[in-house]
Parts: structure tokens; C-alpha cells; sequence
């Protein structure tokens, strides 16, 4: 059986692949996770509340309309908890020797492949701990009151500090 090489057509010729990784998915509740899933909680509850007391007053499907609410409270509770694990879950990394690559597989979004390149210009930030980070690239987030920059990288990956020093060598090999 011949075995299809899946890098065919994205690396150059001559670039080679020093690391690949996935993220540490344990789970981890942030600030912003748990303020998002008590406000989707809090939704859902008062929506449940209202539907058992518009039954219990009124009876009919009246109550029927809370469920809109209801299910629109529940499903912001579940995406910031669950949301950040199943990303985790459905990224890839790739670091060659000229660049870093993030792929990304979601259910609504579909399959992407961000590439960025390493050079002597590239501003590293390296985050130490267990899992450790390794950001190359500063994007944007940009919400309806302003936009917010956020770091793009290696997140909570177990051999970050290695990962950080191909990134160093890279830069030495390759300027500008």
C-alpha cells in the first residue's frame, strides 16, 4: 500500500518538520469560563422559573415560549465550559525549520491551516510552567466596544521549552 505523504504541496522542498504537538487538554476552568457558564446558568434558571410559573398559573403551551430562552441559556452554559476543552481537542501544531503551523478542526468552522513564518523579525514569548506556551504572532480579537490583542502560538504543550529553542535556532539560521 502506498502511503500518501499529507505534507505534499504545503512545505517547500527542502523544509523540514523539527516538532509536532497537540495541546494539553486537561480540563481548566478560567475566569472567563466560569463567568460565562454562571451568566448562561443564570439565564437558563430564571427562563426554567418563568416557564414553571406561567404553567402553573396559566397552564396551555403559554410556557412554551421560555424554552427559546431556556435552550439559549443551556447552550451558553455548556460552550463556556465545554468550548475551550473540545478546541483543545481538535488542534494540531507543526513546527519546520522555517515555519509554524496551527491546524484546527472544528464542527461549524470547518478544517484550517494557519501558517507563520520564523524569522530573525518574529517577537517569541515564551510562558513557563506545566503545560508551557510558546507565542510567534500577535492577532486581533475585536469585540463591539474595542479590539483586544491576543497572543497566537504553542499553547500548553509539555516540551515548550524545546520547542522554544528550535524556535531561537530558527532565527539564527533564517533573518529577515
Amino acid at each position: 500500500m502506498i502511503q500518501r505523504d499529507p505534507w505534499k504541496g504545503i512545505l517547500d522542498e527542502d523544509e523540514k518538520i523539527l516538532w509536532q504537538g497537540r495541546p494539553d487538554c486537561k480540563f481548566k476552568l478560567s475566569l472567563g469560563q466560569f463567568v460565562g457558564g454562571l451568566f448562561g446558568l443564570t439565564f437558563a434558571g430564571f427562563a426554567l422559573f418563568w416557564m414553571i410559573s406561567v404553567f402553573m398559573a396559566a397552564g396551555g403551551f403559554f410556557w412554551m415560549f421560555g424554552l427559546l430562552h431556556f435552550i439559549v441559556g443551556a447552550v451558553m452554559a455548556g460552550f463556556s465550559l465545554v468550548g475551550p476543552a473540545y478546541k483543545c481537542r481538535h488542534t494540531w501544531y507543526t513546527l519546520t525549520d522555517r515555519r509554524a503551523f496551527i491546524a484546527t478542526d472544528m464542527i461549524f468552522k470547518g478544517k484550517f491551516l494557519n501558517f507563520y513564518p520564523i524569522t530573525s523579525e518574529t517577537h517569541l514569548t515564551f510562558q513557563d510552567g506545566n503545560p508551557a506556551s510558546v507565542y510567534f504572532h500577535n492577532g486581533f480579537r475585536t469585540t463591539k466596544k474595542n479590539s483586544q490583542n491576543i497572543g497566537i502560538g504553542f499553547e500548553r504543550i509539555q516540551d515548550g521549552a524545546t520547542v522554544y529553542r528550535h524556535m531561537r535556532d530558527i532565527q539564527k539560521r533564517h533573518p529577515a
